[in-house]
């Protein structure tokens, strides 16, 4: 298993699979944009039922 995995590793450390395009960079403030805008979203979504939740015992 572990012979497999260090030949896996080896293939993909290869010359043919060295250059498969753009760099990790940009894919990782992609992603780090998405957890933030993620997480602008569930601040704004709670904001919201916390209001929510504070009106329904305040009905006049």
């Amino acid at each position: 298993m572990i012979k497999m995995l260090w030949t896996r590793i080896a293939l993909l450390r290869g010359p043919g699979e060295r250059d498969r395009g753009d760099s990790p960079v940009p894919t990782a403030i992609i992603i780090a944009g998405l957890a933030a805008a993620a997480g602008a979203v569930v601040l704004a979504a709670s904001g919201l039922v916390d209001s929510f939740m504070g009106s329904i015992g305040s009905t006049p």
